[in-house]
């Protein structure tokens, strides 16, 4: 492994971390369901983080159900993430529609 890969790495536990602990911090506070959804989003980019590291480090395999050439957690990952966000953002068109 190079030093840019160990960059990338260490930036996105980092990164990913902080915003996770933000995120952590603001569900105490807020119980609005948008920003319930929007930190759900944030915790599968994390994971999916974590779960593409262990992968290239070889702790886990590559997927528990394969479809096709890819593993279906490899599909779900990213998936839920946008999934959470496109629906935090729908219900705020929602709201807003409403006036």
């Amino acid at each position: 492994m190079d030093t840019g890969q160990t960059a990338f790495i260490l930036s996105q536990l980092v990164f990913g971390a902080l915003a996770s602990f933000f995120a952590i911090m603001l569900w105490s506070k807020t119980r609005e369901t948008v920003w319930v959804l929007i930190i759900m989003g944030i915790f599968a980019a994390y994971i999916e983080t974590i779960y593409s590291i262990l992968t290239l480090f070889g702790f886990i395999g590559e997927g528990f159900v394969p479809v096709g050439s890819v593993s279906l957690t490899a599909i779900l990952l990213p998936s839920l993430r946008m999934i959470f966000f496109m629906a935090a953002f729908c219900i705020m068109v929602v709201k807003y529609k409403k006036g």
